[in-house]
């Protein structure tokens, strides 16, 4: 930036940008104050930081009043009577973990076949919906191979033992590209695997996949093209875990890992029809990842049943102190443990509003079905919607330097809700809103501390109502599991651009309907993902739609 003298008519330009007003003395007090402002920035600049360095300022989603489970006990999932081996490679394929790990438990199928099963899936299908970046086929054979001869040695890990999965591309595997589903990335080489893929791998699991991501971590368009959603490959599969969730609902792999920042695993969830969990802020570590936005970054599993989801977490849940928003917390999980007398919450609001669907009214009369208490509970009016700068701007600094170099003119998606021109958007922010937002944030904390006071869980449709936004900025945990169908036409790309979120519009010029499933979301205090399992364990059973499969084969 050339050298350039600060005027007052430059001060009241930059009010209408900040939606202030000064009077013309207060603007002439300012001006000889203003450059060296503008100096100090410009030479931080010059200092360029690696995505991976974090904020000295973390976030952390507990209070003061905040108690942890001070015991760990044993993950006790169902006791599953896996049946015989189905004939048909499509049909195992499909099987959730639960049934995989015991036919490979008991020698059923080994995981070298389950991984060829899946890699000539991926091999056929993966094309047509643009959910893989990299085949692990030699990789996951060799992997495989080590699975199998530790069972023949009697070393049996746990149920991800020998199970093929999908990770999404922006977790640092070694020696493989991690592309971060965008341009300027699309040749990066990590030097050491991500804390997660470690994790995996001492459990047994196969990686046979990276799966596509959003440029960046956001949508479903990546540098390779659009991610598919199997129930209507003519749209997207929403994002930003889009290849994770399309994959998984199109039984290319067992399960898949992706992350949330402000929905990127429930809104891929919702359309492809998998079951997503969005764990607590801080439970799983993220060294290796690509950070989007530190004080949300959460990582989580993309699966085709509730429990299979809580496998997964039992696995990759653990604190690492090169993650400084890890949180030491125990996971208990124990699948014959009642929901009886749990008091589940909901905002009758959000399922009368435009938006609600009788799929989301459905689960809530299944719900009553339960041996549950509903209780109705209300939300203080808070402008909840303005806590998405928070994103906006720590994005924006997560990948400064492509909008400082003009880098970000490589994405492909370029649109005005599209990262480029939110990125350049958020050099707007005021410093001053952004801290008051912080204290916003807390007080958006204390709400929900107050309403888990009152109720065990809470039920809602996705994205109706303010859930989605207010439990990723307080940290609260979200299991989003399939519900039912609608008849949809084909839906639109989501977008940040206009300070709202949404799954895409519908094509109104289209006749043809599909019928494509839609979930239901859950939400449980803070670090209490197995009861919020149980729950949704229950709940997955009352409605008895997991099994159906996409047309897509």
């Amino acid at each position: 930036m050339k050298d350039k003298t600060i005027s007052v008519s430059d001060i009241a330009a930059a009010e209408t940008l900040l939606g202030i007003e000064y009077s013309q003395g207060e603007r002439e007090l300012m001006v000889d104050n203003l450059e060296d402002l503008i100096a100090a920035a410009q030479a931080r600049r010059n200092v360029i930081f690696p995505n991976a360095l974090p904020p000295a300022t973390t976030f952390d989603p507990r209070l003061r009043t905040t108690t942890l489970p001070a015991a760990q006990k044993p993950i006790s999932p169902s006791k599953v009577d896996a049946g015989s081996l189905p004939e048909n490679d499509v049909d195992i394929a499909y099987s959730p973990v639960t049934q995989l790990s015991e036919w490979i438990r008991t020698g059923q199928i080994t995981s070298r076949r389950l991984v060829e099963i899946y890699v000539d899936r991926i091999k056929t299908l993966g094309p047509q919906l643009e959910c893989v970046v990299t085949v692990l086929e030699d990789l996951a054979l060799e992997q495989a191979d080590d699975a199998d001869r530790m069972i023949a040695d009697g070393r049996y890990l746990g149920p991800l033992h020998g199970i093929p999965y999908g990770l999404k591309d922006l977790f640092d595997t070694k020696d493989i590209r991690t592309t971060w589903g965008a341009m300027p990335y699309k040749d990066r080489v990590a030097e050491k695997d991500a804390r997660i893929v470690t994790m995996l791998r001492d459990a047994g699991a196969v990686l046979v996949a990276k799966t596509t991501l959003g440029a960046l971590a956001y949508g479903d368009i990546w540098f390779g093209g659009t991610t598919r959603n199997p129930w209507n490959i003519e749209e997207g599969a929403s994002g930003s875990s889009a290849g994770s969730a399309s994959a998984t609902a199109a039984g290319l792999v067992g399960f898949s890992i992706g992350t949330e920042t402000l929905g990127s695993i429930t809104s891929p969830s919702q359309r492809c029809g998998t079951t997503g969990l969005r764990p607590t802020f801080g439970r799983v570590s993220r060294s290796g990842a690509m950070a989007l936005c530190w004080s949300l970054d959460k990582i989580g599993p993309i699966c085709r049943t509730v429990e299979d989801t809580v496998l997964v977490l039992s696995v990759i849940n653990g604190f690492d102190p090169d993650d400084n928003g890890s949180i030491d917390a125990i996971l208990n999980y124990d699948a014959t443990e009642s929901i009886e007398k749990l008091r589940v919450g909901y905002v009758p609001s959000s399922f009368e509003d435009e938006g609600s669907t009788d799929v989301d009214r459905d689960a809530l009369d299944a719900m009553r079905q339960l041996d549950v208490e509903l209780v109705e509970v209300s939300l203080p009016e808070l402008p909840y919607m303005s806590l998405m700068n928070v994103v906006y701007a720590e994005a924006a600094a997560a990948f400064e330097e492509l909008t400082l170099n003009n880098r970000d003119d490589e994405l492909v998606w370029q649109v005005k809700g599209a990262w480029p021109n939110i990125f350049r958007k958020a050099r707007f922010l005021s410093a001053v809103d952004h801290i008051q937002l912080d204290r916003l944030r807390y007080k958006t904390m204390k709400v929900m501390d107050e309403v888990f006071s009152k109720v065990d869980m809470m039920v809602g449709p996705f994205m109706v109502g303010p859930m989605l936004v207010i439990t990723n900025f307080t940290g609260h945990p979200c299991l989003h599991l399939r519900a039912g169908f609608s008849r949809t036409k084909t839906r639109g790309e989501a977008s940040l651009g206009s300070g709202s979120i949404n799954t895409g519009e519908e094509d109104v010029q289209s006749e043809i309907l599909h019928e494509t499933p839609q979930g239901i979301s859950l939400w449980s205090s803070l670090f209490n993902e197995g009861r919020l399992c149980n729950l949704g364990v229950a709940l997955e059973k009352q409605l008895n739609v997991w099994q159906r499969r996409p047309p897509i084969g």
